[in-house]
């Protein structure tokens, strides 16, 4: 996937109060769009990504984090996102400190050529179940060695286990 970002003003230049805008569905680029034309300061990380439509399949731009736009400013930058009906929640940054240093993270992954990989709910520790496959429908525990996705999969009354390295493509969250 190839990088692109919707904020031209670097996350460290940005001043004022941070915002998670949880958006209704499909409705970032929108929002940001909006957004800007107020004047209002948003970041929206994108990556290019492919959609297949009637077999073609062409690039587009996807949100890094699908139903998620970060603003900067005051109050009355709240508020104009609000008006905007583009709006699910607002969530509170109690960290506002922590949240800036991972946007500028996030900012310089999505400028750098570097390839990157989603996997929004994947976390080490949590149980999943491969989807596609020779070995679909097997249950484990997602653990990560070496830098590779890998599931544990064990017999518990038997205080037995197998580790398998799996594509993070064919696992899907067990809530």
């Amino acid at each position: 996937l190839r990088r692109t970002n919707l904020s031209p003003v670097p996350i460290e230049a940005m001043t004022g109060r941070w915002w998670v805008l949880h958006t209704k569905a499909r409705n970032e680029k929108a929002l940001a769009a909006d957004l800007a034309i107020l004047g209002v300061l948003t970041f929206l990380p994108l990556v290019v990504g492919r959609r297949t439509t009637r077999g073609r399949s062409t690039p587009t731009k996807i949100p890094l984090f699908p139903g998620y736009v970060f603003l900067c400013g005051g109050p009355e930058d709240r508020l104009a996102a609000l008006r905007t009906n583009r709006i699910a929640n607002i969530l509170e940054v109690a960290d506002q400190d922590r949240l800036r240093a991972d946007l500028c993270q996030i900012q310089r992954v999505v400028e750098s050529a570097q390839p990157v990989d989603l996997y929004p709910r994947l976390r080490r520790g949590c149980r999943c179940r491969v989807v596609r496959g020779t070995l679909a429908g097997l249950e484990g525990t997602v653990l990560r060695r070496r830098g590779l996705w890998r599931v544990y999969v064990g017999v518990e009354f038997l205080g037995q286990s197998a580790e398998l390295e799996i594509d993070p493509d064919c696992l899907d969250i067990i809530d």
